[in-house]
């Protein structure tokens, strides 16, 4: 298998790492693919209690979709990106274990949304958190999903219309980051974290979330289906190609 994902054992609990540390952890259609297979294979091993997702190098969590494969995306292909991206989000969803984001550095886009649906993000003084997509020429539906579900309406429509990157002390104020440790403590802490929580009874942990999903859930596909069809039209037009494009020269 690729070195995309990385996997590792510590007890109970399995650290699944994002592995492309010179594109800042950037993921295209194949890395996301091995990520969900990494999570329904923790899934079903009943000695793993808990999963850590965390970035390799010490700048970024994850910047998101790689733009170098999304600018030669046309209306099929996007179509097919977005069934792909509900696929995983919901195989997060749906994950009954405990779900720890450990936020080594930049959280963005896509990245962003994956870490607001762990059950707890940790993070250090210079971690930052972001919807930046409209930079890039890319919408954001699901990612306007996501942050309202979790920050309310008036801050989704700011970080989604304005793609500013969060600071932690802000993300800690707003609750978007659990805790703020020291860099060097960003791990341990989450590993700490995600044995706390395998160690609640483990029945109703798993009833509670997914109740959580399944309350969710409606609005959830709704919006996938919006965006199924805002972005082949936005392919279609040529648009967002043209943006990233000139993205990828700066």
């Amino acid at each position: 298998m690729s070195d995309f994902i990385l996997s590792e054992r510590r007890g109970a609990v399995a650290i699944l790492t994002l592995n492309r540390p010179r594109i800042l952890n950037a993921w295209h259609t194949p890395m996301r693919a091995m990520l969900v297979s990494e999570l329904e294979a923790a899934e079903a091993d009943g000695a793993i209690r808990a999963i850590v997702l965390t970035g390799a190098g010490d700048r970024a969590f994850g910047a998101g979709q790689d733009l170098n494969e999304a600018k030669s995306f046309d209306a099929a292909i996007a179509d097919r990106w977005i069934e792909g991206f509900k696929d995983f989000y919901n195989t997060l969803r749906r994950f009954e274990k405990p779900y720890v984001a450990a936020l080594n550095g930049l959280a963005a886009g896509s990245a962003f949304q994956v870490s607001l649906l762990a059950d707890y993000r940790v993070g250090h003084a210079d971690s930052r958190m972001g919807q930046p997509e409209i930079n890039s020429g890319i919408l954001s539906i699901t990612g306007f999903w996501v942050i309202r579900e979790h920050l309310g309406l008036a801050r989704a429509t700011e970080l989604v219309l304005t793609g500013r990157l969060v600071p932690a002390p802000e993300c800690r104020e707003i609750g978007i980051l659990n805790e703020i440790v020291a860099r060097e403590e960003v791990q341990a802490r989450a590993r700490a974290v995600a044995n706390e929580l395998a160690s609640k009874d483990a029945g109703a942990y798993r009833a509670n979330k997914q109740w959580i999903c399944a309350a969710t859930q409606r609005a959830f596909d709704e919006a996938y289906e919006a965006a199924r069809i805002a972005h082949a039209r936005a392919f279609d037009s040529g648009g967002p190609q043209k943006v990233m494009d000139k993205f990828l020269e700066r």
